[in-house]
């Protein structure tokens, strides 16, 4: 049955959601809309294919559409979970996945989801072409051009620590 393939399915949507969001309350909502499309279109999913690439794909036009149709502030604050953990043994470690967690939100849209499906997620190449509707070409220059971007952000903020 879809709609129990699609709960199983939820833990790996939510993670692509908050890396391409990069906020908890905007993913929830992706997540939301793109399950509420999936069941409502359940009947365009065609069945021996990955269901997953399928929700991923949706996931990705919603947000499209959510980042044309809204303006966004040019001010990107830390999130609320940025200061949870001040002052205990975990601080190092959390404050290193906050420096990547804003590196990648300071990528393009089209690079936080490559980073997103294939490094995240583990999406295979070939898949996560398939889901942004890309070239596999132009899936593994966005990649590399990611990571080097990704590269040159978190030794610019160790350089200023």
């Amino acid at each position: 049955m879809i709609q129990q393939e699609i709960a199983a399915l939820l833990p790996r949507l939510r993670r692509f959601a908050r890396t391409v969001t990069y906020h908890r309350e905007d993913a929830d909502d992706l997540v939301q809309i793109a399950v509420e499309r999936a069941l409502g279109r359940s009947e365009q999913w065609e069945p021996g294919t990955r269901l997953d690439s399928w929700l991923f794909r949706i996931m990705k036009n919603a947000w499209i559409d959510e980042v044309r149709s809204r303006m966004r502030r040019d001010a990107v604050f830390a999130p609320e979970e940025a200061g949870e953990h001040v002052g205990d043994d975990y601080a190092e470690a959390h404050q290193q996945r906050i420096a990547i967690q804003q590196a990648v939100s300071r990528l393009s849209d089209e690079h936080r989801m490559v980073v997103a499906l294939v490094l995240v997620d583990g999406l295979p190449y070939k898949e996560a072409a398939e889901v942004l509707e890309i070239p596999i070409g132009t899936l593994t220059s966005r990649l590399v051009r990611a990571r080097t971007a990704l590269q040159e952000l978190l030794s610019d903020q160790a350089r200023n620590v």
